[in-house]
């Protein structure tokens, strides 16, 4: 077979693609050749790969790790799924419509009203009164304007919105706009990625399982006898160190923590879809999927049921134990989750992985088992979200995520909220990001809201008394400009320092 380099833009449904092992698949197809782990994290946002052969389907934009495949062609330009992603986000961007301020909508109504206030208080002074004094008249007219322009209405958002998003700032959120900033407090529901959100988006080794745990083995590590469990992660360490998978990574990782040194390996031989094998000190050893049925043990099958993956570790056809490698759970997912239904807001979690390990996380953590949705794709994750909103009566209903697959559901949501450990365009299309890396910052900005909010009303609130009470003074010409001019003055300085004071709110 003869192959050419062309740019993707020149490939055709039905052509055949080569992709060699760390190079990413050029558009959507079907294998048709070859065997290998795909990394498709950045379409799922679950960072296990999948193991591809032939009549499997890749998706463009996502990595081949090991293997070598080829495969033909099936979607090709804007039918492929990252460039419905694309337009998806694009077009909920797009119908995000701007909410109505309140003071806007007062301020439409005010200013016409005070100045024919104006011009009806010179009319009556200058017609209608014994002293018929067209200075008198204007003098008059001019402390009503005086009064209320410039209002101390039209300073009460804006100064509060300026310190608002200081403060957030200073406390690792970022927000995009007024809307999302008054929306935050109003929220009814979060709905969680789960992937790289609520968890730390790594496979990670979480324990290591003896299958007989009255076996005793010994080996020497770094010039001292250690125990069995050692001996299983050492064996796969040294095997699994001339593996480029992720679960191997994690195992490697594993190692490193304890600092075990990995031995030497002879007849290394990588079996896809299976795992590795080798020879470790003149004997065979195995780490990867169960042979045998027979082979499994209790310990195993419990870490299996909870959600993990289970890499299981031979000698001499022989299991010896396993390793449980999983997603671990951020420290603070459980803390985060107690205190938004604390705050009355319903939370749900939206994930393309498996249902098993899905209830496993939403069980830690405090997610019910009815708020959970597994095994969703990127472009059915903006209908759920629609779909808890409509559940919800047309309450608030915000998303939070860090991954390209949740671009359209966190510009679509009513509030999208990105993690900056997450992908740029994550960022781009949320309209609130958490700088830090603490979930928890979600619940600052949640009360940040609520303050910001506060504050505004009470600035209105102020500012409307303000002209409700001096404006008729001011029509009854018991007001002169200097002293109108003065009042005004002073109404606005309280309403900055109302706003002001903001900046020293806990959050």
């Amino acid at each position: 077979m003869q192959t050419k380099k062309i740019p993707i833009s020149e490939i055709k449904v039905g052509d055949l693609i080569l992709v060699k092992p760390g190079e990413k698949i050029a558009t959507d197809g079907v294998v048709v050749e070859g065997e290998s782990f795909v990394d498709e994290s950045m379409i799922t946002g679950e960072p296990m790969p999948n193991f591809k052969k032939k009549g499997d389907w890749v998706i463009g934009g996502t990595i081949n790790k090991d293997g070598v495949l080829i495969f033909e062609a099936k979607k090709v330009g804007k039918e492929t799924m990252l460039s419905q992603i694309i337009k998806l986000v694009e077009q909920a961007q797009a119908s995000k419509a701007p909410i109505q301020r309140f003071a806007d909508i007062v301020s439409s109504y005010f200013v016409p009203t005070v100045l024919m206030l104006s011009i009806i208080t010179f009319v009556f002074w200058y017609f209608f009164t014994s002293t018929n004094n067209l200075i008198t008249a204007m003098l008059n007219a001019i402390s009503v304007l005086i009064i209320a322009c410039p209002c101390a209405m039209g300073l009460a958002t804006p100064t509060a919105v300026m310190v608002g998003t200081g403060l957030g700032a200073e406390n690792g959120i970022l927000i995009k706009d007024v809307s999302s900033l008054e929306l935050l407090g109003k929220v009814k529901a979060l709905v969680f990625d789960k992937t790289g959100t609520l968890t730390y988006g790594k496979p990670n080794v979480l324990d290591i399982l003896l299958k007989n745990q009255d076996s005793k083995f010994t080996l020497r590590i770094g010039g001292q006898i250690d125990n069995s469990k050692l001996k299983i992660i050492q064996i796969a360490c040294s095997l699994e160190k001339l593996s480029s998978h992720p679960i191997a990574q994690a195992v490697v990782k594993k190692a490193k923590e304890l600092k075990l040194q990995s031995l030497k390996v002879s007849k290394f031989k990588s079996l896809s879809g299976f795992g590795v094998e080798g020879e470790i000190l003149g004997k065979n050893y195995y780490v990867g999927k169960l042979l045998k049925e027979e082979d499994d043990f209790l310990e195993a099958k419990k870490a299996k049921e909870a959600g993990k993956t289970v890499v299981y570790v031979y000698e001499e056809k022989k299991v010896l134990g396993a390793l449980v490698v999983a997603d671990r759970i951020k420290n603070e997912a459980h803390q985060l989750i107690d205190n938004l239904k604390n705050m009355g807001i319903e939370v749900y979690m939206v994930t393309g992985d498996n249902r098993q390990t899905a209830l496993a996380v939403g069980k830690e953590i405090g997610i019910s088992e009815k708020n959970i949705f597994a095994q969703v794709l990127p472009k059915d994750k903006e209908k759920i979200v629609k779909e808890i909103k409509k559940n919800l009566g047309g309450k608030i209903v915000a998303f939070v995520g860090d991954g390209v697959n949740d671009a359209p559901v966190l510009a679509s949501s009513d509030i999208g909220i990105a993690l900056s450990t997450g992908t740029d365009v994550a960022m781009e299309t949320a309209s609130v990001t958490i700088v830090n890396k603490n979930l928890l910052t979600i619940l600052k900005a949640i009360n940040l809201s609520k303050k910001t909010i506060k504050t505004i009303k009470l600035n209105l609130f102020w500012a409307f008394f303000y002209n409700v009470i001096l404006i008729p003074v001011a029509m009854a010409g018991k007001i002169n400009p200097i002293l109108a001019s003065a009042a005004m003055a002073f109404s606005s300085v309280s309403v900055v320092s109302s706003s002001l004071l903001l900046k020293r709110a806990k959050i």
